[in-house]
C-alpha cells in the first residue's frame, strides 16, 4: 500500500510504499507536473514516521521506528535506540548521517526559502522531539565533481533551540510558520515563530487561551503523518488546529471533551476578532464508536467543523459575529464523498489528508450543492448563510447571480427574518469592492442585519471575550500586517467603522420634502439654491452643484460599463430625487472612507466610491433585467390601453419589493425606476388599489408617466375617473406642468380654481382701487361672477402674478371655465 507521509511547501507530496522484497521506498509526487520521482530505498521493512526533502532535492531527512518495545525485548536489543533519525545525501545517493538515535519519537521538516530564490548552499532542518522541544539544524553543502552534492560540515552540525516545554505544535509549510503551545498553570499560551528567507526566525505572536492542558500527551500537526499511529492515543491528545486566511484571519479550532454521550462540543477562537464561540451540538445517532473527534478544515474564507455521519458546520471567518452566517448542515446535506472517518488533517488550504488510509483530497464547496440548498431549504438561517457563502466563496459570476436572482424572485415572501433583496445587493457590493483595497472590508457594510435572534435547531452557542494576541514584528508584510490591522479595528470597535446610512437618511428626508424636484433641470438646481438661502443652515451653491455633479459622474461611469442595449427601460429620463440621493451617498461615503483610508489617496477613494454607487445601480438593473427576461416582457408596458399580463404583475410585485428594500437601506434607484413601476401599476392594478399604492408612497407619480397617461387615454367614463384621480394627487409643482396636457372641463375647472386661489393669496392685504367696468368675455348678468372677474383683472393689472408661469390661463379663462361648469351642472347647453 502507498501512504502519504508529508506535504512540502511547493506542494510536492512525499509518500512511501513497501516493495515485493520487503524493501521500503520513498517517492515524491509533483502536483503541478503530475510526475513521480523515486528518492530513496531502504533494504528492509521500516515504519517511517516522518520524512522531508530540501528545496533543492539534494538532502532527505527520515525518522523511523527501528524496533517496537516487544521486538527489543525479544531480541535482547535493550541498548539499541527505538527510533532513528537520518540525514541522507540523495543527489546523487551518497552518505548517510545519523542525527538522532533515541527512544523518543522525532519529526523532521526542512525549511523552504521564498519561491523563485536561487539555489542555496545551506539548508535548515527542524527536529521536533517527543521530549517537547524543537531545534533547528544548519546544514551547509558543497558541490563536487560529477554534480555531486555533499554535506560540508565534518563534525557536529550547528543547531539552535527554537522552542521548549511545548505540548502541541503545528507547522504551516506555506508561510513557514511554527505555531506551538506551552502550558501556563491550568491554561495555555499560543506562540508563533516566523522563519524568514534570510535564515533568521523570530517569535512574533503570543496569545493566552483558556484551553485546558491537563493531558501532557504531545500532539503534532503537519509534521508528517503517521498512518500507524495508535488511534486511541491520538483521540486522547489535544485536538487543535490553527488556520489563517488571506484577509488576516487567525482562528484556533479546538474539540473539547464532553461528559454527555449524545453531544459534542468544540470552540473556535477568532483571535483576529477578540472572542471565541463554543458550540454544543446534539448528536442524532450515538451508536458509532468514532464520533468523538471533530475534524477541522481550512477553506480560507470559511472554517469547516466536520463530524462524519453527523454534521458539517461552515463558519465565516471574516464575519463570525452573527450565527446566521454559519452554515450548519446535517444528514444528507452534510455528506461528503470520501471523508467518512475522523482521522483528518488539513495540511494546505482546501485540502485534507485522511491519516487513517494515507490519502489526500482536494476539498471545496460545491456551487451546485450550495444553490440546491438555497433553493430547497425552508430555514432562514440556512438560506441566509447559503446566500452569503455563494457570493463570498464564488465571487460574482453572471450565471450564479442569475440563479440567485431567480431564487429571490420566487421567495420574496418566504424569508421572515431578512430581506433577500437587501442581502443580495449589500453582500454583492461587499464582495465586488473589498478585494480591491486593503481594509475596505472593515469600512463597507456586508449585511443589512444589525442582529439576528434566530436559532439553529440542536445547536447552542456561547460567546466569550478573549484577550487580543500580542504581536511583535517590524516591517512585516502580507498576513501579519493584515492581522495587525484587524486587531486595531477590534480595539476601535470595528462594527462602528462600517458605513451606515443614518446621516444620509436624515439629510435625504429633509431635502426630499421640497417642491423643486419637479421643475426642469436648470430651474430645479437654482430653485434648490434659492430655497436653502432662506434657511438658517445654508449649504453653499458650490455644495449643491457638487452633489448633482457626483450623480452625473456616477451615471456617466455606469454608461461606460453597459455597452449593450438595455433590455429594461431604465436610465432613460432625468430623476432629480434619485440623483440627489446618489450625490449625497457619494459625498458621505467619500467622507467616511477619507477618515479611515487617508493613505490610499483622494483620487483612488473617488474611484472606489463611484464604483460602489454605480455597482449598486447596476445590481438593481441586473435584478430587473433577469426578471424581465424570465417573464418575457417588452416595451408595451407604456401602452395604457391594455391590461397587464400575469408576467407584468409578477414584475410589478418584484419592483415593489425592490423599492421597499431600497427605502429600508436608503439606497438610490436607477433613473426611470419609478416611471416604470407606475406604468406597470396602471396596467396591472384596479383603480382603488392603484390609488391606495399612490397614497401610501409605494407608487411615485412621475412627469413622464403622467404626461403619457393623460395624452394616450381617451376620455371615457372609466379613463376620466382614472385621470381625475391622478391629477388630484399630483404634487403642486408637477401638477402645474402636466395639467395643461389634459384638455377636459374637469381639468380646466381645477386649473381655474388654482389660478384664482394663487392670485388672491398673492394679493394679501392689498385692496383693489375700483372694479373694472368693461366685460371680459360673454355678457352674463351674474353679479357675483362679474365682481370676481373684475377683482382678478385689477390684480393682474397691478402686476401680481403667480410665481410659476401659467400658459393660456388668465381672467378670461377663469370666467369661461366658471360659466361652462355652471351650465353643465344645470344641465343646460353652453354656446
Amino acid at each position: 500500500a502507498l501512504y502519504i507521509v508529508n506535504v512540502e511547501r511547493n506542494g510536492k507530496i512525499i509518500y512511501t510504499w513497501r516493495g515485493n522484497q520487503r524493501n521500503t521506498h520513498i517517492g515524491l509526487y509533483d502536483l503541478q507536473t503530475k510526475q513521480n520521482e523515486h528518492l530513496y530505498m531502504f533494504e528492509r521493512d521500516l515504519h517511517i514516521i516522518s520524512c522531508s526533502i530540501n528545496n533543492e532535492r539534494t538532502l532527505l531527512a527520515v525518522s523511523f521506528r527501528q524496533y517496537t518495545e516487544e521486538e527489543r525485548v525479544s531480541q535482547l536489543l535493550q541498548s539499541v535506540s527505538k527510533y532513528l533519525t537520518l540525514l541522507i545525501e540523495i543527489h546523487p545517493i551518497n552518505n548517510v548521517r545519523v542525527l538522532k538515535a533515541v527512544d523518543s519519537c522525532v519529526r523532521v521538516q526542512f525549511l523552504y526559502p521564498v519561491e523563485g530564490r536561487n539555489t542555496s548552499t545551506e539548508s535548515h532542518l527542524l527536529l521536533v522531539s517527543e521530549d517537547k522541544y524543537i531545534e533547528q539544524f544548519d546544514i551547509r553543502v558543497v558541490a563536487e565533481e560529477e554534480h555531486k552534492v555533499v554535506i560540508q560540515n565534518s563534525g557536529q552540525l550547528p543547531r539552535a533551540r527554537v522552542a521548549d516545554d511545548l505540548i502541541w505544535a503545528q507547522w504551516d509549510m506555506m508561510e513557514q510558520r511554527l505555531f506551538y503551545m506551552v502550558p501556563k498553570e491550568s491554561k495555555s499560551t499560543l506562540k508563533c515563530v516566523q522563519f524568514y528567507p534570510d535564515e533568521n526566525f523570530n517569535s512574533i505572536l503570543e496569545s493566552h487561551l483558556d484551553i485546558s492542558v491537563t493531558d501532557t500527551q504531545l500532539k503534532l500537526v503537519n509534521f508528517g503523518y503517521d498512518y500507524c499511529e495508535d488511534q486511541d492515543v491520538a483521540s486522547k491528545s489535544l485536538n487543535l488546529q490553527v488556520f489563517t486566511s488571506k484577509a488576516g484571519g487567525l482562528c484556533v479550532c479546538c474539540s473539547l471533551a464532553s461528559d454527555a454521550p449524545d453531544e459534542i462540543t468544540y470552540s473556535i477562537y477568532f483571535l483576529h476578532k477578540g472572542y471565541n464561540k463554543t458550540f454544543t451540538v446534539s448528536l442524532e445517532r450515538t451508536e458509532s464508536h468514532q464520533l468523538k473527534e471533530v475534524a477541522f478544515i481550512n477553506l480560507d474564507y470559511y472554517v469547516a467543523a466536520y463530524l462524519p455521519g453527523q454534521f458539517l458546520h461552515l463558519l465565516n471567518i471574516q464575519h463570525p459575529d452573527l450565527l446566521c452566517y454559519s452554515l450548519f448542515l446535517r444528514g444528507e446535506d452534510a455528506r461528503t464523498d470520501v471523508l467518512q472517518n475522523c482521522s483528518i488533517r488539513c495540511p494546505l488550504v482546501s485540502t485534507v489528508l485522511d491519516c487513517h488510509i494515507g490519502s489526500m483530497y482536494a476539498v471545496s464547496i460545491s456551487e451546485s450543492a450550495l444553490l440546491h440548498l438555497l433553493q430547497n431549504s425552508k430555514r432562514d438561517n440556512e438560506r441566509l448563510a447559503a446566500l452569503h457563502c455563494a457570493l463570498l466563496y464564488f465571487q460574482h459570476t453572471e450565471d450564479l447571480e442569475m440563479q440567485i436572482i431567480w431564487w429571490i424572485s420566487e421567495n420574496l415572501s418566504t424569508c421572515h427574518s431578512f430581506d433577500p433583496i437587501q442581502e443580495f445587493i449589500i453582500a454583492s457590493l461587499y464582495c465586488r469592492m473589498c478585494p480591491e483595497t486593503h481594509n475596505l472590508d472593515k469600512l463597507l457594510p456586508y449585511t443589512s442585519l444589525l442582529d439576528w435572534i434566530g436559532i439553529i435547531p440542536g445547536v447552542t452557542c456561547a460567546t466569550d471575550i478573549i484577550p487580543l494576541p500580542v504581536l511583535e514584528f517590524q516591517n512585516s508584510k502580507d498576513f501579519w500586517k493584515k492581522l495587525s490591522s484587524n486587531l486595531e479595528s477590534v480595539k476601535y470597535a470595528e462594527p462602528h467603522l462600517h458605513y451606515h446610512n443614518n446621516v444620509l437618511r436624515r439629510e435625504w428626508h429633509n431635502l426630499s420634502e421640497e417642491e423643486y424636484f419637479n421643475l426642469p433641470s436648470a430651474l430645479f438646481i437654482w430653485g434648490f439654491v434659492f430655497l436653502y438661502n432662506q434657511r438658517e443652515e445654508r449649504p453653499t451653491t458650490a455644495y449643491l452643484r457638487n452633489i448633482f455633479e457626483n450623480a452625473r459622474k456616477v451615471l456617466s461611469h455606469l454608461d461606460t460599463w453597459d455597452s449593450e442595449e438595455r433590455l429594461v427601460p431604465l436610465f432613460q429620463e432625468e430623476d432629480y430625487q434619485q440623483q440627489l440621493l446618489m450625490g449625497l451617498m457619494v459625498a458621505q461615503l467619500k467622507d467616511h472612507l477619507m477618515r479611515h483610508l487617508q493613505y490610499v489617496g483622494k483620487k483612488k477613494i473617488d474611484q472606489i466610491v463611484l464604483d460602489y454607487v454605480a455597482n449598486l445601480l447596476n445590481l438593481v438593473h441586473q435584478i430587473m433585467k433577469e426578471v424581465w427576461r424570465r417573464h418575457h416582457l417588452h416595451s408595451c408596458i407604456f401602452c395604457f390601453n391594455e391590461r397587464g399580463s400575469a408576467g407584468e404583475f409578477a414584475v410589478f410585485h418584484i419592483m415593489s419589493r425592490i423599492l421597499e428594500a431600497a427605502n429600508g437601506m436608503c439606497l438610490p434607484l436607477p433613473p426611470g425606476f419609478h416611471t416604470l413601476h407606475l406604468g406597470l401599476g396602471v396596467r396591472c392594478l384596479p383603480l382603488h388599489t392603484l390609488l391606495h399604492y399612490i397614497d401610501n408612497g409605494v407608487l411615485h407619480l412621475t412627469e413622464t408617466c403622467v404626461r403619457k397617461l393623460l395624452k394616450d387615454l381617451d376620455d371615457t367614463e372609466k379613463n376620466e375617473k382614472l385621470k381625475f384621480s391622478i391629477v388630484m394627487r399630483l404634487p403642486e409643482a408637477l401638477g402645474q406642468k402636466v395639467r395643461q396636457v389634459w384638455n377636459h372641463p374637469i381639468n380646466a375647472n381645477l386649473m381655474a380654481r388654482k389660478y384664482v386661489k394663487v392670485l388672491l393669496e398673492k394679493l394679501g392685504t392689498r385692496q383693489c382701487s375700483r372694479p373694472v367696468p368693461e366685460r371680459l368675455s360673454v355678457p352674463v348678468e351674474f353679479l357675483p361672477l362679474n365682481y370676481l372677474t373684475s377683482v382678478l383683472a385689477e390684480i393682474e393689472n397691478q402686476g401680481v402674478q403667480p410665481q410659476e408661469k401659467q400658459d393660456h390661463i388668465n381672467v378670461r379663462f377663469v370666467e369661461e371655465t366658471a360659466l361652462k361648469h355652471t351650465m353643465t351642472l344645470l344641465g343646460l347647453r353652453y354656446s
